[in-house]
């Protein structure tokens, strides 16, 4: 993977002093830490044709088509897609390929968007953004420049493919980078951390690791699990929750509202509050592995398979003052 347009866009933004140390890092994960599978990924994003779309959507969905593609080239075109399997953040529509994934991320950004301040001209950081789906979502609804960042190098490979069937967009960039990886730039008008911080050891270091990259009076997008309870309850799993390994903590809303204050932010908003059902994350021919239905109890839909509570999902905004 190139990243040499992304280095020259950063040098003439206020991005521009992380040039002194992300072409290293980026450097170092190319030589020192690809996947196995890494090649054979690369491999398929490199075949897929270069296309500039006749249709674009990047607001009702994320959307692209010509009329001058063959049925032959399209099937072609989803066998390389199908190359990057498992897609789990979706879903996609790109020349009569469609791309079910197994998250209905559509539905999250639904209910996120209408309590988020505009996202027009803004510069945006979307932490692990996965296959970068909701980042096209965010240039659809305005933004100037979304920088996602994701360790997971399958991700990486699918959201360039995805950008080449979307024409080549330069106002996109995924890294292959962690957040602890990143320096206190505080150049982001808007950061996005969802479905990230009950992976943190540390949810509070989470926090300020975020609040260090918005600029002064920027807005924080939180959107996490949860728990029900009162403003002191945070659950501890054990082993697993859901089938997930690394979970540390689910707080309640008042806890996490709490901890954000803890941080400095202010106008701290419990914007948005709902279950996690099983035609919003489920297993499709695109994610054929086990999902939310075979997480949970088969006795009792209200508790995973360890006994937790079932999944909650909570958005909150909140601004760094």
């Amino acid at each position: 993977m190139d990243f040499g347009n992304f280095y020259q866009l950063t040098a003439k933004s206020p991005l521009s002093h992380w040039l002194e140390t992300l072409p290293g890092k980026i450097a170092a994960v190319q030589r020192e830490s690809l996947h196995g599978h890494f090649k054979n990924w690369d491999r398929s994003v490199e075949h897929l044709p270069d296309i500039v779309p006749e249709t674009l959507d990047l607001l009702h969905g994320v959307r692209a088509d010509s009329t001058q593609l063959t049925a032959h080239q399209r099937d072609g075109i989803e066998k390389l897609l199908r190359n990057l399997m498992p897609w789990r953040k979706g879903p996609f529509s790109l020349y009569g390929v469609n791309i079910d994934t197994e998250w209905r991320s559509d539905w999250k950004w639904e209910r996120v968007l209408p309590h988020i301040s505009s996202l027009a001209g803004r510069t945006v950081l979307d932490v692990g953004s996965g296959s970068g789906y909701h980042m096209w979502r965010m240039l659809g609804a305005g933004a100037k420049l979304v920088v996602g960042i994701d360790p997971m190098q399958l991700f990486l490979c699918q959201f360039e493919a995805v950008r080449k069937l979307l024409g080549n967009d330069q106002r996109a960039h995924l890294l292959p980078l962690g957040i602890e990886q990143l320096p206190e730039l505080k150049a982001f008008n808007t950061v996005f951390s969802m479905g990230v911080i009950y992976h943190r050891r540390s949810p509070l270091d989470h926090l300020f690791q975020l609040k260090n990259q918005l600029v002064s009076g920027g807005e924080l997008v939180l959107e996490t699990l949860v728990v029900e309870g009162d403003d002191q309850q945070v659950l501890v799993p054990g082993e697993r929750y859901a089938q997930m390994r690394n979970v540390y903590f689910i707080p309640s809303t008042g806890a996490l509202k709490n901890w954000l204050e803890k941080c400095g932010f202010v106008n701290v908003k419990i914007a948005d509050y709902s279950v996690t059902s099983i035609q919003e994350q489920r297993r499709t021919d695109w994610m054929t592995s086990e999902s939310l239905a075979e997480f949970l109890d088969p006795n009792d839909p209200g508790k995973t398979v360890e006994g937790y509570p079932a999944p909650l999902r909570a958005v909150l905004v909140a601004t760094k003052s």
